[in-house]
């Protein structure tokens, strides 16, 4: 009985990790982390040492001075004027980033 609640646990724990939002670079593609508030999933962008939650990782929106979190790069989310910043892709659907995230329908 353990083991059949330990499987179906790890199974459905699977499922909702896959169906976590997540950022991608737009124009490349680049997978950019999990929009997750969980500090222990290792793609997390809230995971502080994790390669998206870090403040000083490159792939990071987290990183002040980096290319997706610097106030001044046109691929940041921190930049209310950027040409390119992430799109959230989530069950299929992508939302782009306008003056708020928009449903994109061309996915």
């Amino acid at each position: 009985m353990k083991r059949y609640v330990l499987a179906l646990t790890m199974i459905l724990s699977t499922a909702a990790l896959a169906d976590s939002p997540y950022l991608v670079d737009r124009q490349t593609g680049k997978y950019l982390g999990n929009l997750s508030s969980n500090k222990l999933d290792p793609n997390s962008v809230s995971n502080p040492i994790g390669r998206y939650g870090s403040s000083i990782s490159p792939d990071s929106i987290n990183n002040p001075i980096g290319r997706y979190g610097s106030k001044i790069s046109p691929d940041s989310v921190n930049n209310p004027l950027a040409t390119n910043p992430p799109q959230i892709r989530h069950g299929g659907n992508r939302y782009d980033y306008g003056s708020r995230y928009e449903y994109n329908s061309d996915y």
